[in-house]
């Protein structure tokens, strides 16, 4: 019997749906009010929705997401941008893959909460309100390191043995082979290492401000939200941060498959 392919957005679809009705039934079941009280710290979908739209919160997210998404921005392209140039000295000079290993290593290990509370201190947040902070810039570059630079490293070192031969016979040096075959066969693991980047510079600079409360952003926003013990507030922020980086990562990912087609199968 010939199995039926079941199309990705159906899939995705389907999985909402049950991820939406398991919410649901925690919320109804779970987590229902104490007597006395209406808060709950799962509120609804229904109490998300209202809060969004009914309420009318949706118009200012533009206004709480714009320093987040603006520190992100740039934290996103100095830590790629020093992930880049990292691996590409591994590339000129491989006896130094090691060290710069164990420092995208050492990058990725450290407890970012500790690395935050540090950075609030020597960084600070924003120098005006509305600006990006400082460590929301650091912290999102940071967690862009280690993946940026594995998978610049070990795209660099799939390129095929004999194209680089030629090159090398036709007297070309190590930054020839860079530029005419390492760059082209390490392209697709380099854009999958930036996608894979995108949302978690979000993520960093998200936690970045939630660290930073004195700037305006997702962080303080938050903050502000969980002292009201407003549990709909908190939840819809979270989702919305959420949409954002899928959304995000969904981009990136149209954006690989128009840059390398021939990863996807594609006629160049």
């Amino acid at each position: 019997m010939a199995r039926v392919r079941v199309p990705g957005w159906v899939a995705g679809l389907v999985g909402a749906v049950v991820l939406v009705g398991v919410w649901w039934l925690f919320s109804l079941t779970a987590f229902r009010p104490q007597d006395g009280t209406s808060y709950t710290p799962v509120p609804s979908p229904w109490a998300v929705v209202d809060w969004l739209f009914v309420q009318g919160n949706i118009a200012g997210a533009w206004g709480v997401f714009q320093p987040t998404i603006t520190a992100a921005a740039i934290g996103y392209l100095w830590g790629n941008g020093i992930a880049l140039l990292l691996a590409t000295v591994v590339l000129v000079f491989p006896r130094t893959e090691t060290v710069i290993t164990q420092i995208a290593v050492v990058t990725y290990c450290l407890p970012i909460v500790a690395v935050g509370g540090i950075s609030i201190v020597v960084l600070g947040g924003a120098k005006n309100p509305g600006d990006p902070s400082a460590t929301a810039i650091f912290l999102a570059a940071l967690v862009c390191v280690f993946t940026t630079v594995v998978g610049a490293i070990l795209g660099f070192t799939s390129a095929d043995k004999a194209a680089l031969d030629v090159v090398r016979v036709y007297g070309g040096g190590r930054w020839t082979q860079l530029r005419k075959v390492r760059l082209v066969a390490a392209l697709p693991a380099i854009l999958t290492a930036l996608q894979i980047a995108v949302p978690t510079a979000f993520l960093g600079a998200v936690l970045g401000d939630y660290l930073g409360a004195i700037t305006a952003g997702v962080g303080p926003t938050l903050i502000r939200l969980q002292g009201q013990l407003d549990s709909a507030g908190v939840w819809s922020v979270f989702l919305l941060c959420a949409v954002f980086a899928l959304v995000a990562y969904g981009l990136f990912g149209l954006l690989i498959r128009l840059v390398t087609p021939w990863v996807a199968g594609k006629a160049v």
